[in-house]
């Protein structure tokens, strides 16, 4: 079982994060990349990105049809796409394969190889040696990382200046109830995108928050708050094999960089939240709905 030891537990105290290699075996990656194989070759191009605008008033629409998309995606399977893979006509102008930035953000709950990941018994046996007692999962993300053009971070897509903190995105009262799970499906190196951390920037609270804004308005997300300056050089890389899993806290100041190698960086993410004592905040993007509430780690 894939319980932590007191040192590796003191060394996600200290840090905020923590490299667990060779968690995941190699066929378990490979079932997931043939799974996300199937999935991509099924999807449904949404609308809004589908379709030719050419007045504002139509650029409005499409802005907010994205957005929409977007807010209403937490217990669905969704497509989100690299900026550019569309002509004007809504045609892929790269392989379909090659276009998806991230597939979000209920895998965990809607398809049997991710939901067998997320609950399996090492991720229980983890959670529990970690101390939680109610976690529920509450959204998963399969990240691609394109090659050449993947972009950087890895939440909100191109809405994060250089490192954030998960809890901006996923804010509960009292905080340090939010812990990331990202099980890389593929290498990730120097050159194609592995997370960079500030080790021990858990400890400094979050000072900005994404928070939706009232039903109708575009973008449909506002921020409060400003992240803080940073000196890049706090920065460190955490290159991984495939198969680990990186255990994030959910303040801890991370990133990614654009991928420029020629091979993708796919990784599998999800989030979970201790639900014993914590209050999930009415204003995030993301919240439960009647056909999915939050549903336990433990089964």
């Amino acid at each position: 079982m894939a319980c932590l030891n007191p040192s590796q537990l003191q060394k996600f105290q200290e840090n905020g994060f923590l490299v667990l290699e060779g968690f995941v075996s190699a066929e378990e990656c490979m079932a997931m990349q043939q799974r996300i194989s199937e999935i991509v070759a099924e999807m449904d191009v949404p609308p809004h990105c589908r379709t030719e605008f050419s007045t504002q008033e139509e650029e409005q629409l499409r802005a907010q049809g994205s957005t929409d998309y977007f807010l209403s995606s937490g217990d669905k399977i969704r497509f989100f796409f690299e900026k550019g893979v569309f002509d004007k006509k809504g045609n892929f102008v790269v392989p379909p394969e090659k276009a998806v930035n991230k597939i979000g953000h209920a895998l965990h709950a809607h398809d049997p190889v991710f939901r067998s990941v997320t609950h399996s018994p090492k991720v229980q046996a983890l959670a529990r040696s970690l101390g939680l007692q109610m976690p529920v999962v509450v959204q998963s993300m399969y990240i691609f990382k394109q090659p050449h053009f993947g972009g950087e971070g890895e939440l909100g897509a191109g809405l994060e200046p250089p490192g954030k903190v998960d809890a901006t995105f996923l804010y509960t009262e009292p905080l340090g109830r939010v812990l990331g799970m990202w099980i890389a499906v593929e290498d990730a190196t120097l050159t194609n995108g592995c997370l960079w951390f500030i080790p021990g920037s858990h400890t400094k609270g979050v000072s900005r928050r994404m928070i939706r804004a009232p039903a109708g308005s575009a973008p449909g997300t506002r921020f409060l708050g400003s992240e803080p300056a940073r000196d890049d050089s706090l920065f460190v890389p955490t290159p991984v094999q495939r198969g680990a899993l990186v255990l994030i806290h959910g303040e801890v100041v991370h990133k990614s960089e654009q991928n420029l190698s020629a091979c993708s960086r796919q990784a599998y993410t999800f989030h979970l939240m201790e639900a014993a004592g914590t209050v999930w905040s009415p204003e995030n993007w993301l919240q439960p709905t009647a056909d999915l509430a939050f549903p336990p780690l433990y089964t």
